[in-house]
């Protein structure tokens, strides 16, 4: 048997407790008998967490659900493989559900032929879609849903009293989830998830990849900043809501202004 080490009281995260880093961050939160995961990761991984799972001593029986925090690849495809071994059900957002449930290759970025990335997604049954305000149950232990989307439109964030499993919108350094308009990106919405994050009382933000960290405000204001000048940068294409030198380049042509 392993002994349990807890990130947080009811929480453990899998990379933490493995003391190696092997996919994105697999929380496991539990009272009493009964736990829920929230993400998976790839499927290569889905055995060794299965085993993790035994030897921390967590009946597999007792897996309440299996949540996904948003539908990309490397947080959910090992959900089918997972939940046939639990025997448990899937909880996600309505959106993320709909590409788990038709195992979409494209809208999981399981599959982008400009970068030779070619995955399988395996299609998986969800039995409960949750969005803001909506709760889980685990235990004596309330799961309370937050819908913040922006890095996906489909991400949800948990809250489980001053903690907040924050999902890609947030990491320690500063980044955010990645910004892509085919990902269902909306960086309007970023700034309001990352706004409400901020405004908050929770105390910790226990994020998708990378350590659980201190809230920040400083680090979120100069996030959103951030955010705010990708909204008038033709690098970020359809996910910005102006280019502000095509203004100025008509008022130029307008007036004959010469290179200079």
């Amino acid at each position: 048997m392993l002994e349990r080490q807890p990130l947080f009281p009811h929480v453990i995260e899998l990379n933490h407790q493995a003391r190696e880093r092997f996919g994105c961050s697999v929380y496991l939160v539990y009272d009493e008998s009964e736990w829920a995961m929230i993400d998976i990761g790839y499927d290569d991984e889905v055995e060794r967490i299965v085993e993790m799972v035994r030897q921390l001593d967590f009946p597999l029986a007792k897996c309440k659900t299996l949540i996904a925090s948003h539908a990309d690849v490397d947080h959910i495809q090992g959900l089918a493989q997972a939940k046939a071994l639990f025997k448990t059900t899937v909880t996600a957002h309505p959106l993320a559900a709909e590409l788990l449930e038709r195992g979409d290759r494209v809208g999981t970025f399981a599959l982008i032929e400009a970068q030779e990335i070619n995955l399988e997604m395996p299609p998986v049954k969800v039995e409960h879609r949750v969005n803001e305000g909506d709760t889980i149950q685990i235990g004596n232990l309330t799961l309370e849903v937050w819908f913040t989307p922006g890095h996906t439109d489909s991400q949800l964030s948990f809250r489980l009293g001053n903690l907040l499993f924050s999902g890609d919108n947030l990491f320690r350094d500063g980044c955010v989830g990645a910004i892509d308009a085919h990902h269902g990106s909306d960086i309007q919405a970023f700034i309001r998830s990352l706004t409400r994050i901020r405004e908050s009382d929770i105390e910790w933000l226990l994020p998708s990849h990378g350590p659980a960290f201190r809230k920040d405000n400083a680090l979120i204001d100069k996030t959103i900043a951030r955010l705010e000048t990708y909204l008038h940068m033709a690098d970020f294409g359809t996910c910005s809501v102006d280019w502000p030198l095509m203004d100025q380049w008509e008022r130029e042509i307008a007036e004959g202004k010469l290179p200079g």
